[in-house]
């Protein structure tokens, strides 16, 4: 067998890359990343960043890390669609902490966010970075994958790993070595992306607002001050060259705000992209992040995704490697994420059928979608496959993420996940709920499973999830997502074999 130089291989530092790393480093796993740039590119591209994305950092104690680089909560602040005159059509508040136990939506600017995961990556000793090294061939063997390429140095070098993973973006050079292609879902547009520093006395607004405008559609959004994001889409002739002339850029931008109280950070033409990759895997190398899904941005859910697909590989890889698991398990991260990822797509195309919708019914114009614009819903979709109980992904059930109170356990305060720790957990209404036979009781304590009985908890701000009004227990992913619950049909012992039979426990 050839060497194995690590446990992980991780192409790609982006935010993507830098999360999968920690969040494997923090289960034990030896991790190299591979990129091939030496310094943070300090230009603004995801702004969005959701409740689940903070769980995440919170799994590895940097929930109140990242949030103190988010853009705190603002009067008035909401999501809305409005007419050419921006009149509000519709929309919905932000609640200072949802249901997560975090903000449903927060800004923030991507060059902070990359350079504190790099810093968080620099203090973690389980994890090495190789930085100016180009990939040029990714392989999978029985037991391995392997990574070739060059440094800037002139050097190449080889490195092999028990996994792959390409978080290499949506030119991903790992996704071309190992054959997968695109599947398109029909949406590709040209939008003219421009953000601006404001100064005093600008007068923005603080809603996020989906222009529903006649002429052409376009959505503002209040990032993170003193930044602001305009989305501008382009119209039939328009090219590239045109729209980023100053003067161009100065007159979109005149009806909302004058020249003398902002500043131009940056302007690009982007093609609005809708896809998911026909596979999420090759052997040992997986993909995640753009390299692996592209959505339009009207739902926020770039990164957010990619941040999932880093959390739902992190709690499977280190069952495998230990021994725990079969490899097999791992065939669960595509049929978690792809139908996942490609649920959130479809959502965020359908915003921009129904702001296609809206203003050409302003317009007097014809329905441009007669079937309907689909399901823009800005909630996040349940799982419907794999880890989980099949007979169980109703609504409130399995398949949706577990809601996160601040609760009070001997005398501190902390919100649940911090209970819960960063593997599986029975949640239980009583003691009595709790229990199990021998073979279940060793079964959970081989994963390392906690226990935790809600009538020893005190909450003291938000909800315990509504799911324990019908079911005395239930089990709860590392992931936060739901297993399954206890109910007629399946006892707590039941649900424990059926967890072992799902993760491929050897």
């Amino acid at each position: 067998m050839d060497q194995i130089d690590t446990d992980v291989i991780v192409v790609g530092y982006g935010p993507v890359g830098a999360l999968t790393a920690l969040l494997l480093a923090e289960e034990g796993m030896r991790v190299r990343i591979l990129e091939r740039s030496h310094d943070v590119f300090d230009i603004p591209r995801a702004v969005g960043f959701d409740a689940e994305s903070a769980r995440a950092l919170q799994r590895i104690g940097q929930g109140d890390a990242v949030a103190a680089i988010l853009q705190p909560p603002r009067e008035g602040d909401r999501i809305c669609f409005t007419d050419s005159k921006r009149n509000v059509l519709f929309g919905i508040e932000m609640p200072d902490v949802g249901l997560m136990g975090w903000r449903d939506m927060s800004y923030f600017d991507q060059p902070e966010l990359e350079a504190l995961l790099r810093d968080l990556v620099a203090k973690q000793p389980n994890i090495e970075v190789t930085l100016g090294a180009s990939v040029s061939a990714v392989t999978s063997a029985a037991d391995h994958g392997e990574v070739r390429g060059t440094l800037d140095t002139g050097a190449s070098f080889t490195s092999r790993a028990g996994f792959v993973i390409g978080c290499d973006g949506a030119s991903s050079t790992v996704r071309e070595q190992i054959g997968i292609a695109w599947r398109s879902l029909g949406y590709d547009q040209d939008w003219l992306v421009i953000d601006i520093l404001v100064k005093p006395g600008h007068g923005l607004p603080i809603e996020m607002m989906q222009v529903c405008d006649t002429e052409r559609l376009t959505t503002y959004v209040p990032v993170k001050d003193p930044n602001r994001r305009w989305e501008f889409q382009l119209l039939p002739g328009e090219t590239r060259e045109e729209m980023l002339a100053p003067e161009r850029i100065e007159a979109l931008l005149d009806d909302w705000i004058s020249p003398e109280h902002y500043t131009l950070r940056r302007a690009a033409v982007y093609q609005f992209h809708a896809a998911t990759a026909e596979r999420w895997s090759e052997g040992r190398v997986f993909l995640a992040g753009d390299a692996a899904h592209q959505t339009p941005p009207f739902l926020g859910q770039g990164l957010n995704s990619g941040f999932r697909d880093a959390v739902n590989l992190a709690w499977k890889i280190p069952l495998v490697v230990s021994g725990a698991c079969d490899a097999s398990l791992l065939d669960s991260y595509a049929e978690e994420r792809d139908a996942h990822a490609f649920d959130l797509v479809l959502r965020a195309i359908a915003i921009g059928k129904l702001m296609e919708t809206l203003a050409a019914r302003e317009a007097g114009r014809p329905d441009p979608h007669p079937e309907g614009p689909g399901d823009g819903s800005p909630d996040i979709p349940p799982l419907r496959d794999g880890v989980l109980i099949d007979a169980q992904t109703h609504p409130g059930c399995a398949g949706r993420l577990i809601t996160q109170p601040t609760v009070r356990a001997d005398g501190t305060a902390c919100r649940l996940d911090d209970l819960l720790g960063r593997g599986f957990a029975v949640v239980a209404r009583t003691e009595a709920d709790a229990r199990v036979g021998a073979k279940a009781e060793a079964s959970l304590r081989r994963l390392d499973a906690r226990v935790v009985v809600l009538e020893d908890v005190e909450v003291i701000d938000g909800e315990v999830d509504l799911l324990f009004e019908q079911h005395p227990a239930a089990i709860v992913r590392p992931d936060r997502y739901v297993f399954g619950a206890v109910d007629d049909e399946w006892s707590l012992d039941r649900l424990v074999g059926e967890l072992g039979r799902k993760l491929a426990v050897r």
